[in-house]
């Protein structure tokens, strides 16, 4: 798997990282249940911060390896195009750089109840409630899994390489480039940036799936247009590639998705669900392992997702699915016009979740948009 595919299964940060220095300031002025939670939050986002420094400098230092320098220029070309040609915010945002001398910004926990897709949520001053928690460091992560197993969870620990501060803490310098994925490849460059800048201009307090589903149809209209404008033949090619396994992944996952919350969602007995689930997820793997013959020439990308795949995993992932054919039909609605979309997405985010996912629900249907 390519560190882009690797993203693409975890997403770059379920749960948009939260501002965690202004949660563990609510918390610690109006109390919180999870003020332990929220400090290590916000000192290792400090932290992060304290490690940036401006892209420029970076790419003067020769310390910094060469290909580095070469993916921050490319980083700084990406960003101009996002403010020019997506509309998206032009701020502090991926104008500075960080080496965090680790392999992820963060690793997110997630869980789901043994016989259901909906994720456990845990619920914030201000952003609401969401299905992940982040730690800064992956020993606490597991530390932090164990109770939800205990309880019978299922349990998902996954690498983040990057997230998104909803451009509220833009004052302090905004959200760095950082050495987790500034070595992607072209596109899958593209599509992170697009995304976690796409988190600064909506979000709807508690809904993941509308967050992470906008975000992502913005990362895919903008990337394509980037690759159409500006990429060689052979990273457009390389790039198509890969869209295509992901887009084989999703459809897969997808699939067997729908036919494990049906099963939960039956009059069976437990017994009998938790006998059915098993064999679905064989049958998942099973799947994946033909998928991988007879499509994909062997490319085992994938593997560690199926080898752990679960109702946390599985629920994870349709966070950043099910309503991106949605946006991206309501994207040509607006004329393809950034602006009218994001006012349009803006003003969805402001209304209750129920009437947003009735807005919404004109737009979806006739398949998932591609990429």
């Amino acid at each position: 798997m390519t560190r882009g595919e690797r993203w693409s299964l975890a997403g770059a940060g379920l749960g948009l990282g939260l501002p965690a220095l202004l949660l563990a300031t609510v918390c610690a002025t109006s109390g919180c249940s999870s003020v332990g939670y929220l400090a290590q939050s916000a000192s290792g986002h400090v932290r992060l911060m304290h490690a940036a420094r401006p892209v420029q400098q970076a790419i003067a230092d020769p310390q910094v390896p060469a290909p580095v320098r070469e993916q921050l220029r490319l980083s700084q070309r990406l960003r101009e195009f996002a403010v020019r040609e997506l509309k998206l915010p032009d701020n502090a945002s991926y104008r500075s750089y960080a080496d965090l001398h680790r392999s992820a910004a963060v690793w997110n926990v997630v869980a789901a109840p043994e016989l259901s897709l909906t994720l456990h949520t845990w619920c914030f001053p201000i952003v609401g409630c969401v299905g992940y928690r982040g730690y800064y460091d992956e020993a606490k992560a597991d530390t932090a899994a164990q109770p939800l197993r205990d309880e019978g969870l299922d349990v998902a620990v996954y690498p983040v390489p990057a997230y998104s501060t909803l451009g509220w803490l833009n004052w302090l310098g905004g959200d760095p480039l950082l050495n987790t994925f500034i070595q992607w490849p072209e596109g899958e460059l593209a599509r992170l940036m697009f995304h976690e800048l796409a988190h600064q201009v909506a979000y709807a307090a508690g809904d993941t799936t509308f967050n992470e589903s906008f975000a992502t149809a913005v990362e895919r209209i903008g990337s394509r247009r980037w690759l159409e404008e500006n990429a060689s033949p052979e990273v457009r090619a390389r790039q198509a590639q890969a869209d295509r396994r992901r887009q084989d992944f999703r459809a897969l996952v997808g699939g067997y998705r729908a036919r494990l919350d049906a099963v939960y969602k039956s009059d069976a007995t437990d017994a009998d669900k938790r006998a059915r689930k098993a064999e679905l997820i064989a049958a998942l793997r099973a799947d994946y392992a033909t998928l991988k013959r007879e499509k994909w020439d062997g490319f085992a990308g994938y593997d560690g997702w199926f080898a752990g795949v679960n109702n946390a995993s599985l629920g994870t992932q349709a966070a950043y699915d099910d309503q991106v054919d949605a946006f991206e039909r309501l994207f040509a609605a607006e004329g393809g016009d950034f602006q009218r979309f994001y006012a349009e997405v803006k003003r969805l985010s402001g209304l209750p979740k129920a009437q947003r996912d009735l807005a919404l629900a004109p737009y979806r249907g006739g398949g998932t948009a591609s990429g």
